[in-house]
This record gives structure tokens, C-alpha cells and sequence, in this order.
């Protein structure tokens, strides 16, 4: 395949996923026009992106898992916000696993590596989750297209992102009040959470398994209280990932196991 065929391919994609956006609101705007309406049912793909869109909202605040509150300070995701992680595919499933727990839609961008097995054992709902492994050069594209229709997505830049770029997808994410979870660093950000170390327990004299992983996670923000280090089970023994701090009545709703992620 020559250059100019694989970016063809690539802005072709890009069309159809535009074009089962506008189907999803057409039959939308049907179905209230008129009580009786029935969406078309062979193509099922459209269909998914309607759900995304009648679950997407524009709420401030976004379910958050516990050991991620812990990380804010006690405070809650926030929709039309970025946060960057650095170091930790884990902990960009904990991002995710609170509001697709609670129904939310989350896609995937840039990530071939992404462990979709380890994600579900945290909370992250498969049924609702969206992938595109190699968006290509229209990475940014496709990202906005996503932002339009699901409450999560989460990208890895195949590069710096500028701050020009930064801000037109900033303006994207206040409408929808979406949330953006970048790999490594991106302008603006709302918090940015980076691995500083890590230990991890199990093996011993040259032999055993990898049973958990200490890290100490440095968190900076732009509110004063999102300043701090953290120690976290990166998982715990168990699977589950939570401070090292013990607590009392920890809840148990969370998924106990998520696979061996880093």
C-alpha cells in the first residue's frame, strides 16, 4: 500500500465514524419527532453510538474511584477536563474504571498495547469501551470525533501536543463535559500524575512471582490541594489498587482483580 492509499484509508475511516455519528442523531431526532419510530436494526455499530450519546452528559462531577480521590485530595474527576499520567497503564484504568462503572462510555486512542482483559478486572465495562489503535496522522481528529460521543477517552499523542491543539480540543471537551486522560505530558492539564518509584514484592532468591507493586505517585495540579505524593498498591496482593495506608471498612464494590498491568 502506497502512502497516499494507507492516509486515504486512514481519512476514509475517519468519514465513516462521522457518518455514524450524524446517522445516531438523525435517528435521534426521528424517534422524538415521532413516539413510533424504530431505529433500523442492521447496523448495529450505529446503534452503539447512540447509546454513547444518550449516556454521554455534560455533569461536572464524574464517578471516581477511591484510590483516585485519594489522589485529588478527596475531590471528584471533573467532566471537560485533562488529566495526564505518566508511567502507570494501571492507574489510567483507575481513571476510566469510575465512570464506565457507572455507565459512562470510554474509548481508546493510540494504545495498541492496551490490556482491555486487565481494564475489565478493574471496573472498566467492555461492553461500552471504543479502540482504534493506530488513528495515524489524524490522531487529533479522531479524538475530537470521540470526545463528541463517549464521556472518556484516553490517548497517547504520537508526539509533543502544542498548545494551539491543546485548546482547540479543550473547547471540544466544556461542550460535550467530557473527560480527556492523556498518556505522558499535555498543556493545561487539570492534574498530572506521575510513577516518581516503584517497588515490587513477591519474588525471592531469584525465583517466585510478581505480586505487588509500592509506587509513590506524585500528583501536581492547578488547585492549591493537588499538590502531594502519594503511596499506592500498584496493585496490592489482591489486585486491587488502593493507598498503602491502612483503612477501615474499605468499600467492597470495586472489582478485586486486575490482571498484571503496569
Amino acid at each position: 500500500m502506497t502512502g497516499s492509499e494507507e492516509a486515504g484509508g486512514r481519512v476514509t475511516a475517519l468519514d465513516h465514524a462521522r457518518l455514524l455519528l450524524a446517522r445516531a442523531k438523525a435517528q435521534k431526532g426521528a424517534a422524538e419527532a415521532d413516539p413510533g419510530y424504530e431505529a433500523p436494526t442492521r447496523v448495529p455499530s450505529v446503534a452503539r453510538v447512540q447509546q454513547a450519546l444518550d449516556t454521554a452528559g455534560v455533569d461536572r462531577e464524574l464517578p471516581t474511584h477511591p484510590a483516585v480521590g485519594e489522589l485529588l485530595a478527596g475531590a471528584s474527576l471533573r467532566g471537560g477536563s485533562v488529566y495526564s499520567v505518566r508511567g502507570s497503564a494501571a492507574l489510567v484504568m483507575a481513571l476510566m474504571a469510575g465512570p464506565s462503572a457507572e455507565g459512562a462510555w470510554c474509548g481508546v486512542v493510540g494504545v495498541p498495547s492496551f490490556g482491555a482483559e486487565a481494564a475489565r478486572g478493574l471496573g472498566v465495562d467492555l461492553e461500552r469501551l471504543v479502540l482504534v489503535p493506530d488513528p495515524g496522522p489524524e490522531w487529533l481528529s479522531v479524538v475530537a470525533a470521540l470526545v463528541d460521543a463517549l464521556t472518556v477517552v484516553v490517548v497517547r499523542p504520537p508526539g509533543e501536543v502544542t498548545p494551539g491543539e491543546a485548546s482547540r480540543l479543550a473547547a471540544r471537551l466544556r461542550t460535550r463535559g467530557a473527560m480527556l486522560i492523556a498518556y505522558g505530558s499535555w498543556p493545561g492539564s487539570e492534574a498530572r500524575f506521575e510513577i516518581e518509584s516503584n517497588t515490587w514484592t513477591g519474588l525471592g532468591d531469584g525465583e517466585g512471582l510478581l505480586a505487588a507493586r509500592r509506587a509513590t505517585v506524585a500528583v501536581t495540579g492547578r488547585r492549591a490541594a493537588v499538590r502531594a505524593r502519594h503511596e499506592l498498591w500498584l496493585p496490592a496482593a489482591d489486585g486491587t489498587i488502593r493507598s498503602t495506608e491502612p483503612t477501615e471498612a474499605r468499600p467492597q464494590e470495586w472489582p478485586e482483580q486486575i490482571g498484571a498491568v503496569g
